[in-house]
């Protein structure tokens, strides 16, 4: 009996520190853990009600638009607009500016649909505004150049010893260029985008027909818009 009595003297203390730790756990996770479980939920469910919303708004406008058939653009005619710029053959000079920072991923693609436009080569200067701190990394854009270069297509590779304004001081400073004076238009791509080779034929025209226009902004969609990430976050209307 002397020992029974010792042994549940002894595990008692236990049992104690166990069910102190196990309340102060509990406590602790009403306090510090539930509340901003809570908040996220709420705002979890906030975006997604205004994702909804505005998924059920987008469905809407489109289908309005299919069913009215309306678009802004119908009234010029691409097709006349072309076929008159072809006969008078006044193709404004273009100048297209890629402004890039250590691209390694995307310089060639990019350089590569810029100069595959479909636009007469003597109007068109394809200006690569390379900012890259990488030497050898500069060195690869400027023989990707010299391959365009060496095909036909007039292309500008510029360089800074700063970066002054980042890309946009790139492109102030490459509006700067003496050969930039002839230039009636000026086009902007991103170091990652691919623009259509049609994307000339489809946008000088208009600005050529209505000169009260000073800027126009294309669309462009994501080459990984398909990924669960990108769909996630920037998934595209149909």
């Amino acid at each position: 009996m002397r020992n029974l009595f010792r042994a549940g003297s002894e595990v008692k203390p236990t049992n104690d520190f166990t069910g102190s730790f196990t309340d102060m756990w509990q406590d602790m996770r009403v306090s510090m853990v539930i509340p901003p479980l809570t908040v996220a939920l709420c705002i979890c469910m906030a975006m997604s009600i205004m994702m909804f919303i505005e998924r059920v708004y987008m469905t809407v406008v489109v289908i309005l638009v299919k069913i009215m058939r309306k678009k802004r653009y119908t009234q010029y005619k691409l097709e006349a607009l072309k076929e008159d710029l072809e006969q008078n053959r006044r193709y404004p000079m273009v100048l297209v500016q890629i402004p890039m920072f250590n691209e390694k991923e995307v310089y060639k693609l990019s350089i590569g649909s810029v100069c595959s436009l479909t636009w007469p080569s003597d109007r068109l200067i394809v200006q690569v505004l390379d900012d890259s701190t990488n030497d050898v990394l500069r060195t690869l854009v400027e023989m990707e150049c010299k391959k365009w270069i060496q095909r036909g297509v007039n292309v500008k590779y510029e360089t800074r010893n700063n970066r002054n304004g980042y890309k946009a001081g790139a492109l102030r400073e490459g509006l700067n260029k003496e050969y930039v004076s002839d230039c009636e238009f000026v086009v902007i791509f991103d170091a990652d985008f691919q623009p259509d080779e049609e994307f000339l034929w489809r946008s000088v025209p208009y600005l050529l027909e209505n000169p009260e226009l000073a800027l126009v902004q294309a669309r462009w969609k994501f080459g990984n818009a398909y990924s669960f990430l990108s769909y996630s976050l920037f998934c595209p209307y149909p």
